[in-house]
């Protein structure tokens, strides 16, 4: 398995035993993890922090030529908002655990010139099918329905 996915994957299973959103991500630079995350919404009482936000804000003020240079590990597929803030730092490309208990803005990113990659993970798959069949209620939150 790809040492990066994995990273996100322990990220996400952090983000589950804190009582969490079992989704992570990591930013990698030059083969070098920059910034790591996971959702921590539930933990912080935040709107925005899901695991690709954190991984972000973990990384730390950086500029425009470094994103443009890094790619972006998260088990799940992102949404509007993380899909909005990879375009607007000009990260060039993209690695998805999953897409299937969520299908994000991957045309959208596409569309912007974003290189996605969908692996299909089976434990990125697990530890979402898990979670949504046992907190329905909390991932419809998560997701805004």
């Amino acid at each position: 398995m790809d040492p990066f996915l994995q990273a996100a994957i322990e990220e996400a299973k952090l983000g589950l035993s804190e009582g969490g959103i079992p989704i992570g991500s990591v930013l990698v630079h030059s083969g070098i993890i920059v910034g790591r995350g996971h959702n921590r919404r539930v933990q912080k009482g935040s709107v925005i922090l899901h695991g690709e936000m954190d991984a972000l804000e973990n990384a730390g003020r950086r500029s425009s030529a470094f994103y443009s240079e890094c790619t972006l590990y998260t088990t799940l597929s992102p949404c509007a908002m993380c899909s909005g803030a990879i375009v607007l730092y000009r990260i060039p490309r993209v690695v998805i655990g999953e897409n299937q208990s969520f299908m994000g803005e991957e045309q959208w990113l596409s569309d912007h010139g974003v290189q996605i990659e969908i692996i299909q993970d089976p434990v990125c798959i697990k530890l979402m099918r898990d979670f949504v069949a046992n907190q329905p209620s909390l991932w419809a939150e998560d997701i805004g329905t």
